[in-house]
């Protein structure tokens, strides 16, 4: 007790130097035993916190806060000290926020804001969105996803909307069940310094997934997620917050089940001016990825200066072991449970636009497959680049080779056939220079394969 008290006295005194106010969240209630909700006494710390103009709300060391739905407001840091954990509740039926507005089919809010700004998170603390609590039975490949129709409840750990000056730094953020840090038309973002680890079998399980989002960077992170890890997006549900533009990303280190770094997916505006630079990709389904399905643009991106190491998942993962996958194709009719948000209102045919000026400067690649570009026309991908990339291609695992994934998609949804170092289905003014290819133990076809029929 002695030291605890002399650690929250330093704190006091380095927040009154700051000019900030110290909102401990057990003055308000919070028992932090992991077995009493603790979210009423938080929440009412974070709103004491912003009536009287901002501060810290401090979660102390050595507790356990379990808790449901918590609304982050201005002008506030939450801190989570070391040896502290947030743990999201495990009753489903607390959660009926939905991450995604009228669209209930994609889980719902724990942690979040809407319309703010100045927040921040930190500490050395964990925050944990006890993502198998929420998940069916465990499988060799993944965990089942408990049935659903039109609503889930699985929670998402941070939905952050409409924030401007935000910042998330060093905290520990682990065991999503579903997307794990979503920012929604948010400006003026930082990532800094995080360890993002979440359990490897769960679906839907995305890292950072940034939406609408512009002025953003992230470094120095650490992300282990069954989903994709960094993901650039523009979801229909949020088109009144405009395109996602000007993102940076450094010094990271990422291993996924599916796509490592994604852009697209959901587009349906334009991404452009982002990039990815100094990061490492392990065991991961697919390495860097522009998988464009609706009608948005994705232009002038760059990846440089990184060390991929992908490996062949089973096929409830998205992706072949495709090192560099750049694609543009139309997304498949809408026939499951979120079509109406998919594709424009009455319609259930999609089109995809435009993915041009892509470049990849000095990548490193082992893998089990080779790379993939392709679009559905011959000029939808175009002005590619692709100097000193060094791809070595073995076989590791006993899966299929020579498959190229293009789902979700009209159409076939593979690519099978010989491995190549780089397959092209359609696309234009595709430039190369520096492209080495070596081959071990795989039914090898060539450096090259273009097919632009």
């Amino acid at each position: 007790m002695k030291n605890y008290l002399i650690c929250f006295f330093f704190l006091l005194v380095a927040s009154s130097a700051i000019g900030q106010t110290v909102y401990d969240v057990t003055s308000f209630g919070a028992v932090g035993d992991g077995k009493t909700d603790d979210a009423k006494a938080i929440q009412t710390a974070i709103d004491k916190c912003t009536e009287e103009g901002g501060g810290v709300v401090l979660l102390p060391r050595g507790r356990v806060f379990m808790a449901g739905p918590i609304q982050l407001k201005s002008n506030m840091e939450l801190h989570v000290e070391a040896t502290a954990t947030l743990i999201a509740n495990p009753n489903e039926d607390i959660y009926h926020l939905s991450a995604f507005g009228e669209n209930q089919g994609e889980g719902m809010m724990w942690l979040y804001a809407d319309d703010a700004e100045n927040i921040s998170i930190t500490g050395k603390g964990v925050i944990s969105g006890n993502g198998v609590a929420f998940m069916g039975a465990e499988l060799d490949d993944s965990y089942e996803l408990k049935p659903v129709d039109k609503f889930d409840p699985r929670p998402h750990v941070l939905t952050l909307t409409n924030v401007r000056n935000l910042s998330i730094r060093d905290v520990t953020i682990r065991d999503g069940a579903y997307w794990t840090v979503h920012l929604v038309g948010c400006d003026g973002a930082v990532i800094d310094g995080i360890n993002l680890l979440n359990n490897l079998k769960i679906r839907n399980g995305d890292g950072i997934d940034l939406d609408h989002s512009r002025n953003v960077r992230i470094s120095n992170c650490h992300i282990t997620s069954g989903d994709d890890c960094i993901c650039l997006k523009n979801r229909r549900e949020y088109q009144q917050y405009g395109p996602c533009h000007d993102i940076v990303v450094t010094n990271c280190v990422m291993t996924s089940r599916s796509c490592a770094i994604k852009i697209g997916s959901e587009n349906m505006d334009s991404i452009y001016n982002v990039l990815f630079d100094n990061c490492i990709i392990k065991a991961s389904n697919r390495g860097l990825g522009i998988q464009n399905r609706d009608e948005g643009t994705v232009t002038n991106v760059m990846f440089s200066n990184i060390m991929l190491d992908c490996r062949l998942w089973s096929d409830v993962w998205w992706g072949k072991a495709e090192p560099i996958y750049v694609t543009s194709y139309p997304r498949a009719n809408g026939n499951h449970k979120d079509a109406n948000w998919r594709f424009p209102k009455g319609q259930v045919e999609g089109r995809c636009g435009e993915v041009a000026y892509i470049y990849f400067r000095n990548i490193v690649a082992n893998s089990e497959n080779g790379c993939f570009i392709g679009g559905d026309t011959n000029d939808k991908v175009h002005d590619i680049y692709l100097d000193n990339v060094d791809l070595h291609l073995q076989k590791t695992t006993s899966f299929k080779g020579g498959v190229y994934d293009k789902r979700p998609c009209k159409g076939e949804g593979f690519v099978e056939g010989k491995t190549y170092g780089l397959y092209v289905e359609k696309a234009s003014r595709l430039k190369y220079n520096g492209l080495t290819v070596t081959c071990e133990g795989l039914d090898y076809g060539g450096a090259t394969n273009f097919d632009n029929k």
